[in-house]
């Protein structure tokens, strides 16, 4: 690994841990260069201003989005669905976790108006969007699910619901949990009357890998 590889990611890190404390609206380059033992001068050689830095650490999260969802359990098509769905709506209970999805929700509430930002978050949608819509296709295939099932509005349905369930978290203090069992059992009301899944759809589900990137 690259000297130059391991001082973006410091910086990453960096941003990640400085967001937890300041949150986004007051967050300074000054700030998170005093998360490292770099100088803010160093951060500025990196990048050029605020913008261009939150740009890379969307892109950084992204990239371990990207895992966290494709990570599946061994189980029927449904099962996986389920896993998937509380992966991403999974909550956290350390308080600076918690910092760091309110400052999340407020990075997003500024994509129309930043640079750049709009083009990454896109990305985190349409993966989790690709990814759940070829679960659902899967479990058509496999007769869980009836055949007439619109996978694209399946996974339009559940996207909107993991994006309105955070809002709802940061906004008001919605339990994320319950709405996510709502989702949960929605998705099992879908299965067909002799679908082959297991009964203990929990027990298959915590086998399932934890967070990797915070959420979307």
């Amino acid at each position: 690994m690259s000297q130059e590889h391991d001082t973006q990611t410091a910086f990453m890190e960096a941003t990640y841990r400085a967001l937890c404390t300041h949150g986004y609206a007051d967050l300074t380059m000054q700030d998170i260069a005093d998360e490292t033992d770099k100088s803010k001068a160093a951060l500025h050689y990196h990048f050029d201003g605020k913008d261009d830095l939150f740009r890379e650490f969307l892109a950084y999260l992204h990239e371990g989005f990207t895992e966290k969802i494709a990570d599946h359990p061994d189980a029927p098509p449904v099962t996986q669905l389920v896993a998937l769905v509380r992966r991403v709506l999974d909550p956290v209970d350390d308080e600076s976790d918690q910092q760091f999805n309110t400052a999340f929700m407020e990075i997003k509430a500024q994509a129309p108006y930043r640079d750049g930002y709009r083009t990454v978050l896109r990305r985190f949608d349409t993966d989790l969007r690709t990814e759940i819509a070829d679960l659902v296709r899967a479990a058509i295939e496999d007769g869980q699910y009836p055949e007439d099932t619109d996978s694209e509005e399946v996974a339009e349905h559940v996207l909107t619901y993991i994006h309105g369930t955070w809002t709802r978290a940061a906004a008001v203090g919605a339990d994320v949990v319950a709405m996510r069992e709502h989702l949960v059992d929605d998705l099992l009301d879908m299965l067909v009357e002799d679908a082959n899944v297991s009964a203990d759809v929990e027990t298959a589900v915590e086998s399932a890998p934890s967070d990797a990137a915070g959420s979307e």
